[in-house]
């Protein structure tokens, strides 16, 4: 379906002027019991309160969306636990909980949060480098996406997606649903998504498309330096969608056994404010990205005035080091080299999903 001013992220973007996102998924669960290899997405059923903690605590740090434990809940990734027969109950039930949250918080604050249902990418590489097809792909996709919206879910929110076939093949499926959607990739690699697609890329593909997203943008990938150089990339395109950031907190370090974000609450209330400057309207966090965070970010998204669009050097001089020296966007010579940050070998996402 085409979107339309009436989708109801467009409509509270509208009367707002931007919106707090959430931050993450994994990590939070993590911290309530979730063990590494296990499905997240199996709590829906199994562990309802805790999810239903994980959406309140967006909430009550201030989002006005959050997003459903429903990242990997597709056929092939729930194949990996036994689950594939299960798609369409779990994200009805991610979504579920989720409408359950979002309208609670309407009647006792007044206050409207959309449920985003959550669909990250397949695990698959589709053709012609892997085996899987277009058609299967949107089928996949289509199962998800009518459980989400079974459940009550506002909106779709694909992300995480790294190669343009799959992004397209999510496209067909919010259609084939009749949901409106939101889709963000994973710029992960020298500023480049896994498959190589840049910030330019992106905005091409996103107006080519039969079915465009109410908003595009970026999510997850190495730090939020490199988050915001790819979001100064959208905008460098005038792109006529508003634009999510959804970056990590921080760079992710070994410390004792586990993967830990070095990102600050202060560092993260920078990141948003300077996300928003840079063209985002839609601002929240990815991998390591607590409700601390969440309420830095609020306060500074509230309290701060907007400022004119940071330079490079700015973003650097707030946030840190890019992980690359080149984006792929720049012109040849363009002088920019500001160097990775040391340490930042691990940057790169190796998990299954949105941390």
């Amino acid at each position: 379906m085409a979107q339309t001013a009436t989708d109801p992220l467009t409509t509270l973007l509208q009367a707002r002027g931007f919106l707090l996102a959430d931050g993450a998924t994994g990590t939070n669960l993590f911290n309530m019991g979730l063990m590494s290899g296990d499905a997240p997405e199996l709590w829906n059923v199994e562990q309802p309160e805790k999810i239903e903690a994980l959406y309140s605590a967006a909430v009550e740090a201030g989002s006005d969306l959050f997003l459903t434990n429903s990242f990997g809940g597709n056929a092939s990734r729930l194949k990996l636990h036994g689950a594939e027969g299960r798609v369409r109950e779990l994200n009805r039930a991610a979504a579920a909980l989720g409408r359950k949250v979002a309208d609670a918080a309407l009647a006792s604050t007044g206050r409207k949060v959309l449920v985003a249902g959550s669909i990250g990418p397949t695990g698959e590489i589709m053709e012609p480098m892997g085996s899987l097809t277009h058609d299967r792909a949107v089928a996949m996709f289509h199962e998800q996406a009518e459980g989400l919206k079974e459940g009550g879910a506002d909106i779709l929110w694909v992300e995480t997606i790294s190669a343009p076939e799959e992004y397209r093949a999510a496209a067909e499926a919010c259609a084939l649903a009749g949901m409106p959607w939101v889709g963000t990739m994973s710029f992960d690699t020298a500023g480049r998504t896994m498959m190589g697609v840049t910030s330019a890329d992106m905005v091409k593909m996103v107006d080519k498309l039969a079915n465009p997203p109410a908003a595009f943008g970026a999510n997850c990938g190495v730090g939020a330096s490199d988050l915001l150089r790819t979001i100064l990339g959208f905008t460098a395109q005038a792109p006529e969608r508003p634009i999510v950031a959804k970056g990590n907190a921080g760079i992710p370090k070994y410390v004792e056994g586990e993967i830990v974000y070095d990102g600050t609450p202060e560092l993260m209330a920078d990141y948003a404010v300077l996300a928003r400057d840079c063209g985002a309207s839609i601002i929240g966090g990815c991998c390591g990205t607590m409700p601390v965070h969440l309420r830095a970010m609020r306060a500074a998204l509230d309290t701060r005035p907007r400022g004119e669009r940071p330079s490079l050097d700015a973003i650097v001089a707030a946030l840190g080091a890019f992980s690359s020296a080149r984006d792929g966007t720049e012109a040849p010579g363009c002088g920019h080299d500001h160097g990775p940050r040391a340490g930042n070998a691990g940057g790169r996402r190796g998990g299954r999903r949105r941390g």
